[in-house]
């Protein structure tokens, strides 16, 4: 290689070696002030960062994992309390459709024998939530089209209204009954036949009935009587068949004391003229 190609190449190549070093102390340069800046900056926000917020982010996610164990807890419960309460409403709507379908079936019977040929029924108007909608009451009264209750007149609530009771009586027997005037709109043979349905039917409950019919009387066990007297209320009771007793007793006794008034006086032994002359007066 000539000596100028030499001198040329060594002077390239220290070119080179001097611009690495001047970038190397450059870079070095800027490194620092870099370091020397972040430096600066994490002192300057270090005095800023609560370092208690780890020890605060420990309790909070302690309080939290209690807040969920609390919520799991209180989501089991829930649950089987809507268990219970999913399998309450299930028995009650059992309990409720074999005793709607027993005094449906009684009220039908019950209406048609003291109207002598009327018809009741009995439907639910939802019959999957019969609760909610609650029940329609349609009567049929002899000789009549298809009404609801509230369509029907005093007496005809009246039959309609007992009958349900008596219904819900045979399914379920109540051991006292209170009734204030049932009678007041029904007619002499409805009353007596309200008597005596309460008298042969309903022997295993005991039932109080105010009234002021006397078909009603006549079939009662016992009869008590209120009245006013000096401005003071007073009641009497009165046994109806002890009283029968005794009046037929004084009306027995009143017969014989008349057929001893009329039967002729003892005549004297051996006066039998006397005798026969009193028969022939």
């Amino acid at each position: 290689m000539p000596a100028a190609a030499e001198g040329v190449a060594a002077a390239e190549a220290s070119l080179e070696i001097l611009e690495a070093e001047a970038l190397t102390a450059t870079s070095q340069t800027k490194l620092e002030l870099q370091i020397s800046v972040l430096e600066d900056q994490r002192d300057e926000m270090k005095s800023r960062v609560d370092m208690t917020a780890i020890a605060v982010y420990e309790a909070k996610a302690r309080e939290q994992q209690l807040r969920l164990d609390e919520l799991r807890s209180a989501t089991e419960v829930r649950d089987a309390a809507r268990s219970a309460l999913d399998e309450l409403r299930k028995q009650r709507f059992q309990c409720f459709d074999e005793g709607f379908s027993i005094i449906k079936t009684r009220l039908k019977e019950i209406y048609r024998m003291l109207t002598r040929g009327g018809d009741a029924e009995l439907v639910s108007v939802d019959s999957l939530d019969p609760f909610s909608e609650g029940i329609k009451f349609s009567v049929r009264p002899p000789r009549k089209c298809w009404k609801e209750i509230s369509n029907l007149s005093g007496g005809e609530k009246t039959l309609c209204s007992l009958a349900l009771v008596f219904a819900m009586h045979y399914f379920r027997p109540t051991p006292l009954y209170v009734m204030d005037e049932i009678d007041a709109a029904l007619d002499f043979k409805n009353v007596s036949i309200i008597a005596n349905y309460i008298k042969e039917r309903t022997e295993n409950a005991q039932f109080i009935v105010i009234s002021l019919r006397n078909n009603m009387f006549e079939v009662a066990d016992r009869l008590v009587g209120i009245y006013k007297t000096h401005n003071a209320t007073k009641s009497i009771t009165i046994n109806p068949k002890e009283l029968a007793k005794q009046l037929q007793g004084a009306a027995a006794a009143k017969q014989r004391a008349l057929r001893d008034a009329a039967a002729p006086p003892a005549a004297p032994l051996g006066d039998a003229t006397n005798a026969e002359a009193w028969h022939s007066k």
